[in-house]
C-alpha cells in the first residue's frame, strides 16, 4: 500500500495526457518551473533582507534612527 507500481504511473501519465493533450504539457510544465524559480528568487530575497549588516534604506530628508538619537529621545523623554 506505500508505493505505487509502474503501471499505476502509467495510468495517471495516460490521464494526464488526455485531459491536457499533448501540446499543452509543455507549457503547463514550463509555467509550473517559472513559478518554482520566482518562488526560490522571493525565498532568496527574503533571506537577504534578513541578514545582518544589510544596507539599510533611508527615507530622504529624515534623520537615521541610530543609537545616538535614540538616547537623545530618552533623555528628552525623561527632563
Amino acid at each position: 500500500m506505500g508505493s505505487f507500481s509502474i503501471w499505476h504511473w502509467i495510468i495517471v501519465l495516460l490521464i494526464v495526457l488526455l485531459l491536457f493533450g499533448a501540446g499543452k504539457l509543455p507549457k503547463v510544465m514550463g509555467d509550473l518551473a517559472k513559478g518554482v524559480k520566482s518562488f526560490k528568487a522571493g525565498l532568496q530575497d527574503d533571506s537577504d533582507d534578513a541578514a545582518p549588516g544589510n544596507n539599510a534604506k533611508t527615507i530622504p530628508n529624515q534623520p537615521a534612527n541610530t543609537a545616538e538619537t535614540a538616547a537623545k529621545k530618552d533623555e528628552a523623554v525623561r527632563s
